[in-house]
């Protein structure tokens, strides 16, 4: 079922994006599970209602992220997810995002117009200046994602990232007001 235009933060032609709620868990555990070959070794999902609603709760009840499902508006149905995290304030006004699409949805174009939009809902309604993503430097479907949406490679550090209980290497992809501007 296809939800109101007014349940939104942002949208685009074909998708839009919405904050997550603890009652998605059983559509997005089951994304999760559909999804699992296309996330390894790049993502560690929640996989149970338990896991997920630990995982939401976080996103919801935390001013440091802000986190979104990108949904197909023609069937409401959950095609990835968008997170804003570690959003810091004040001087830097940067967040970090990570991102995900599901099986079913993946290749069709959504996430990049889904990302698209969270970039401007970020630059926009947020107020951030900066948007940073950090990529393992294998993921290439990631990367292409990243560059497509203007992001600029600005780095690489070893270890950083835990996932799926080992440290990754990750590739540092930054974005600004200014770069989005083109100036």
């Amino acid at each position: 079922m296809p939800h109101t235009s007014s349940h939104y933060a942002a949208e685009g032609p074909r998708v839009a994006v919405r904050r997550f709620r603890r009652e998605d868990g059983d559509e997005f555990v089951r994304r999760v599970r559909e999804s699992k070959d296309l996330h390894a070794p790049w993502l560690a999902m929640p996989d149970s209602e338990a896991a997920y609603a630990e995982y939401a709760d976080r996103l919801i009840d935390n001013p440091a992220r802000a986190g979104f499902l990108v949904c197909e508006k023609d069937s409401g149905d959950i095609a990835g997810f968008i997170n804003i995290n570690n959003i810091v304030r004040g001087g830097f006004q940067c967040g970090a995002l990570g991102y995900g699409a599901f099986a079913h949805a993946a290749g069709r174009g959504l996430m990049r117009e889904a990302l698209e939009a969270v970039i401007g809902y970020a630059f926009g309604p947020l107020g951030l200046h900066r948007l940073e993503i950090n990529v393992q430097p294998g993921n290439t479907a990631s990367i292409a994602l990243a560059r497509g949406a203007g992001f600029r490679l600005e780095g690489f550090s070893p270890k950083m990232i835990q996932v799926g209980g080992e440290w990754r290497d990750h590739e540092r992809w930054a974005l600004t007001t200014e770069m989005r501007a083109g100036g």
